[in-house]
């Protein structure tokens, strides 16, 4: 979807990076697609995500990167209108690790469980899967695992850790 631009002196990964979509945010909070010359709203970025489109969102002053911020006002919306995909208690957990030790590990693992989850439904829509069961038992056979990796790895860094048991 998205992805960061770089200054790697490379040709290669330069031309990969001049073909992001750069949008500007200007303090009146409006977007400028730079692509088309003009203006844009949540919803045409929202649109970009969905056909996979690679773009950073640019403060127009600072040239700050905004991206993850203007993902993040997508989802508040989505969330704010019809069925929200996530419950108070997920939210109220998603907080309670940031500035934990476990911060990345847990980022890291939700980032895993995401793509391996895209698969599964990918495979599903284009109909090289088998049957669902079959899906779904290797979608959560994947996600024990990357649990488990999450709770070797936590008992690296705190011997102490003791793991839940099942």
């Amino acid at each position: 979807m998205t992805r960061r631009r770089t200054q790697t002196g490379n040709a290669e990964s330069d031309a990969a990076a001049a073909s992001v979509r750069v949008l500007k945010k200007y303090p009146n909070r409006r977007l400028y697609d730079t692509q088309s010359s003009s203006y844009i709203t949540l919803a045409d970025v929202k649109r970009m995500v969905l056909d996979g489109e690679d773009f950073e969102v640019r403060d127009a002053k600072s040239g700050e990167d905004l991206t993850r911020s203007i993902l993040l006002q997508i989802i508040l919306e989505e969330e704010s209108a019809g069925v929200p995909m996530f419950s108070t208690e997920t939210l109220s957990q998603i907080i309670r690790f940031y500035g934990h030790t476990m911060q990345g590990a847990m980022g890291a693992w939700f980032e895993q469980n995401m793509k391996a989850f895209a698969d599964m439904q990918g495979r599903m829509l284009g109909g090289t899967a088998s049957p669902v069961p079959n899906l779904v038992g290797s979608y959560l056979e994947q996600s024990q695992k990357l649990f488990a990796q999450m709770q070797e790895q936590a008992g690296a860094l705190f011997p102490g850790f003791v793991p839940p048991k099942k």
